[in-house]
């Protein structure tokens, strides 16, 4: 039977390459996107020509929103049934500032996204989620760096997921749910560009231990064998996907 994995955030960066690498290991695969139809098109486009026997939908769906979470979990299983894994990957930086200069509707933004959002997909895959399934969170090396006069309130946001992976994972080990999580470093994807900084990718990435930034094929890669069966034992774990950094 084609497994099925729902992934938040899919029309680009690490969403998206996560969802062609599940589309061409023969995985359904379901995506959202929050405004970028196009975009998300373009990911489902991209899946269909991987090669895969599986299919491919994408629906917009505001992670703030727990109406709209559910909608999105209930139109996937409605698609294909029920859910093997999902990628709690929806998420937004702002630009570059210091606590001091940042306003309060910017930090508002941050984490009703990143945390209120994060928490209420985890919440209905752990609704969703039966024995052999898996979550996977994207967090942030920031979470551990806390980026000082850059981003505090984005490396805040990702500390809270990794406080929501271990605890998650007690409460959903006891009915064979594993939940884990990647934290990405600097990664080659539009993100930077989105908050004004397109040359932080080359300014940071030699400063890794292995000297160059990571691409989001390689972020996918990890967030695929976490989900996989050759990860049967691994839960509640919080996977650097850093370089070194």
């Amino acid at each position: 039977m084609t497994k099925t994995i729902l992934i938040t955030g899919g029309s680009r960066g690490i969403g998206r390459a996560t969802a062609v690498l599940f589309a061409r290991k023969g995985w359904n695969v379901a995506i959202s996107f929050v405004g970028n139809q196009e975009s998300a098109d373009q990911t489902c486009a991209m899946c269909e020509r991987a090669g895969f026997t599986g299919n491919a939908f994408a629906r917009k769906c505001d992670v703030r929103d727990e109406n709209s979470v559910a909608d999105f979990f209930a139109a996937a299983h409605e698609r294909f049934g029920p859910l093997d894994g999902v990628v709690n990957n929806a998420g937004i930086v702002a630009p570059k500032s210091s606590l001091a200069d940042m306003d309060i509707d910017r930090m508002k933004a941050v984490f009703d996204t990143n945390v209120l959002g994060a928490y209420l997909v985890a919440r209905e895959a752990a609704r969703m989620l039966s024995s052999g399934g898996a979550l996977v969170n994207v967090s942030s090396v920031a979470a551990k760096l806390g980026s000082p006069d850059e981003y505090v309130d984005y490396a805040g946001s990702k500390g809270a997921v990794d406080t929501l992976t271990i605890g998650l994972a007690k409460e959903l080990g006891p009915k064979g749910v594993r939940v884990n999580a990647v934290r990405p470093g600097i990664i080659d994807t539009e993100i930077h560009a989105s908050v004004g900084r397109p040359e932080r990718v080359k300014e940071l990435g030699p400063a890794c231990a292995l000297g160059r930034p990571g691409a989001a094929d390689e972020v996918a890669q990890s967030i695929y064998w976490l989900i996989s069966d050759d990860a049967s034992y691994v839960t509640g774990s919080i996977l650097d996907v850093s370089g070194g950094r």
